[in-house]
C-alpha cells in the first residue's frame, strides 16, 4: 500500500448546508407539484385512457407510418370548432331541406304539365 499522505476530510460550511437546504426545498416543491398532477390526470381518466391507447399502438401488428394520427383518431380528437364552422353547418343543412321541398315540388309540377301538354309524339305530327 501506498504511504501517501491522505487529505482530511472536507467540511462544509453552513452556507452550503443553506443552499443545499434550499435546492432540496426546490426539488421537494416540485415533486410535489409533480405529483399533485399525476393524481390529477390519474383521477379525471387521462392516464388510463393513454395507458390503452398506447397499449393499442403496440399491439398493432402493422404500425402506422403517423403514430401522432393512430393517437389522435383513438382518442377521437377533434380540431376545436370555429364559431363559423358551426354557422356554415347550420346554412347548409338549411338548403338541404329547401332542396329537398323544391324537387319534391318540381315533381308534383311536372305531374300536372304532363295533364295538360299532349304527349310529345302528337306534337310532331302536328
Amino acid at each position: 500500500m501506498s504511504s501517501a499522505a491522505q487529505s482530511p476530510p472536507a467540511t462544509v460550511s453552513s452556507a452550503s448546508y443553506a443552499a443545499a437546504a434550499v435546492t432540496m426545498a426546490h426539488y421537494k416543491a416540485a415533486d410535489s407539484k409533480r405529483e399533485q398532477f399525476r393524481r390529477y390526470l390519474e383521477k379525471s381518466g387521462v392516464l388510463d385512457t393513454l395507458t390503452k391507447v398506447l397499449v393499442a399502438l403496440y399491439e398493432e401488428p402493422e404500425k402506422p407510418n403517423s403514430a401522432l394520427d393512430f393517437l389522435k383518431h383513438h382518442l377521437g380528437a377533434t380540431t376545436p370548432e370555429n364559431p363559423e364552422i358551426e354557422l356554415l353547418r347550420l346554412e347548409l343543412a338549411e338548403m338541404k331541406e329547401k332542396y329537398e321541398a323544391i324537387v319534391e315540388e318540381n315533381k308534383k309540377l311536372k305531374t300536372k304539365l304532363a295533364q295538360y301538354e299532349p304527349p310529345q309524339e302528337e306534337k310532331r305530327a302536328e
